[in-house]
């Protein structure tokens, strides 16, 4: 454990945590950008949140179908909704 952890830059792990509670981006994203699955960033959230909200994640994740690319519906097919990426003016 202590080798993933020490292999993420506060930037790289930042963005993990945003992806992670991303309700558009799937677990299975998550793993080809930075080769965690899903056992391991659960791990590596439960580390790095404080306890209140890593459990926060947790209920939130069991009850987004989004999270997983099979359980997606068709229709989805972005990772990210319209809103997220705004552009500074």
């Amino acid at each position: 454990m202590k080798k993933i952890v020490d292999q993420f830059d506060d930037e790289k792990k930042s963005r993990i945590i945003e992806m992670a509670w991303e309700d558009r981006t799937t677990f299975e994203a998550i793993k080809v950008q930075f080769s965690l699955d899903e056992s391991s960033l659960m791990k590596l959230m439960k580390k790095w949140l404080k306890r209140p909200s890593y459990l926060l994640w947790r209920e939130r994740v069991k009850t987004r179908s989004m999270k997983h690319e099979q359980l997606r519906p068709s229709k989805a097919t972005r990772a990210f909704a319209f809103s997220q990426y705004k552009h500074k003016k």
